[in-house]
């Protein structure tokens, strides 16, 4: 049964007889059954299931415990073991041991909300409990639990480097041709996303740069064919997706025009905003007034997970300073044995908002490296204002292995405690490649700069200058503490691997 007035479906028998709509409906359409997404399984930990709880029992549990027996708790092994089951029960309460959808971010963004409501009910059994726990100890033993919980989840969605994600679209690009040059080039060049380009129709006859199959053009201005050519395109190329490019020769009632036949041929429709360095929590579509409108949130500069980052430095940065002490020890001993100079270089560098800071580092080159530097000037091998030599004299053999597994960097972290420093976020500059900015590139300065961040996980000196750029500007809009912590375990990764590092 149908609803009064509403439009019946059409058939061969009933639609008009156009030539027009003749082509439409002749045209091949990709067939999709709607029920896909309904009935694709929900993801979940499934058999990593036991991991991910028993993560989260001893990523809580052996830190509070050692926390509470440095305190002289008396009870410190029961109460580390009943704060883990609490905790294991909250998230369980909450369902975040269930399946999930795709997309779905998981622990990453909701292991803080889970912390709180933990912490919360930890206090009232506190208040009632005949040996309370001092607050500030509560969180030291506590916090380490939500670090834990938090990299587990981000780390396990962030790919390893030099590997490829399965994709699960293959898209069929339409737009102006340098736009979906563009398009294609970005899609190309990253791993990190689920879609693949398979075939690309540009508006007009303009040629595309690179070698993407093209099975057909659109007209300069509104066509009737304009329907079939992209659905014939994705049928020939087996495209599950219409990655439509808005522009001068593509917009408006042509736009309009097109996604309905899309949709009408099964062909789903994405449509490429202008705005770019934007992730997809910041982003809420509206409508008004029939308009489609993007609300941007902007990046966080204060709140919460401020304090929460500059906590999670300091605590950090004195953890680290305090673990690594012998192997501080042995590699100052090994650079004042084999070399003449200084144990540490120190140098200024401009941090957050271009105020400059003193940044410490294990010395890796000849004691009088920088007067020298003039003389290979000639042998820089990177764009823009940084200077990097892959093979550079002035290395000493020492310096060599700490830049390998960037040991020397190590110092640094008595600037994540004094404050100029964080342990996540863009490479400080020096003040002589400051001087050379741009706009675009002075926005790097928002942030504090960090000990590692996107430059070292992304192959670090083997990126061009403004791959560097991009990924940094990337950071300073999106960043958040489930970011650090999952590029901190990345970090662990590209050290391993060694790669960019000179």
């Amino acid at each position: 049964m149908g609803l009064a007035g509403a439009p019946r479906p059409r058939n061969a028998s009933t639609r008009p007889p156009s030539k027009e709509l003749e082509q439409l409906w002749s045209a091949p359409t990709v067939q999709r059954e709607r029920s896909d997404q309904a009935r694709r399984p929900r993801r979940g930990p499934g058999r990593h299931l036991p991991l991910v709880v028993g993560a989260d029992l001893l990523g809580l549990g052996v830190p509070a415990w050692l926390v509470l027996r440095a305190d002289g708790q008396p009870q410190a092994p029961l109460a580390a073991g009943a704060a883990s089951l609490v905790w294991c029960g909250v998230r369980a309460a909450r369902r975040r041991y269930a399946a999930r959808r795709p997309g779905d971010h998981g622990g990453a963004l909701t292991a803080p909300g889970d912390w709180l409501l933990f912490v919360g009910l930890l206090a009232v059994l506190g208040t009632v409990s005949a040996e309370p726990v001092r607050p500030v100890t509560a969180v030291l033993a506590l916090l380490p639990g939500l670090l834990v919980t938090v990299a587990v989840s981000v780390g396990s969605r962030l790919p390893w480097p030099g590997t490829r994600r399965r994709a699960k679209h293959r898209v069929l690009v339409v737009g102006e041709a340098p736009e979906v040059d563009r398009a294609v080039r970005l899609l190309g060049s990253r791993t990190d996303h689920a879609y693949t380009v398979v075939a690309a129709i540009p508006v007009g006859k303009a040629a595309l740069a690179g070698e993407t199959p093209v099975p057909g053009h659109l007209a300069p201005a509104p066509a009737d064919d304009d329907v079939s050519t992209v659905l014939g395109g994705a049928f020939a190329h087996d495209a599950d997706l219409a990655l439509v490019i808005p522009g001068p020769q593509l917009s408006g009632e042509r736009l309009r025009q097109l996604s309905w036949g899309l949709h009408d041929g099964g062909l789903p429709l994405s449509v490429l905003s202008g705005l770019s360095g934007i992730t997809a929590g910041r982003v809420r579509p509206a409508s008004a007034a029939g308009l489609t409108l993007l609300h941007i949130a902007p990046p966080l500069r204060r709140g919460p997970q401020m304090i929460l980052k500059g906590a999670v430095d300091r605590t950090g940065a004195v953890l680290g300073l305090a673990l690594l002490a012998p192997l501080l020890a042995l590699i100052a001993a090994a650079i004042r044995l084999t070399s003449d100079g200084p144990v540490f270089h120190r140098q200024t560098r401009q941090g957050q908002h271009n105020l400059p800071f003193t940044m410490w580092k294990f010395r890796t080159m000849v004691e009088d490296a920088e007067a020298h530097k003039a003389q290979l000037a000639t042998d820089n091998e990177t764009d823009g204002p940084m200077f990097k030599i892959r093979r550079d004299p002035r290395v000493t053999r020492v310096g060599r292995v700490l830049r390998r597994t960037s040991l020397d960097e190590l110092p640094q972290l008595l600037n994540v405690a004094r404050g100029d420093m964080s342990l996540v976020g863009p490479r400080p500059p020096l003040p002589e490649e400051v001087s050379r900015y741009d706009e675009r590139e002075l926005r790097r300065l928002a942030v504090r700069p960090g000990l590692t961040g996107l430059w070292q996980v992304s192959g670090r000196s083997d990126l061009s200058w403004q791959e560097t750029v991009s990924l940094d500007l990337w950071y300073v809009d999106n960043w958040s503490v489930a970011t650090d912590l999952g590029l901190m375990a990345r970090t662990l990764r590209a050290v391993t691997d060694g790669r960019g590092a000179y």
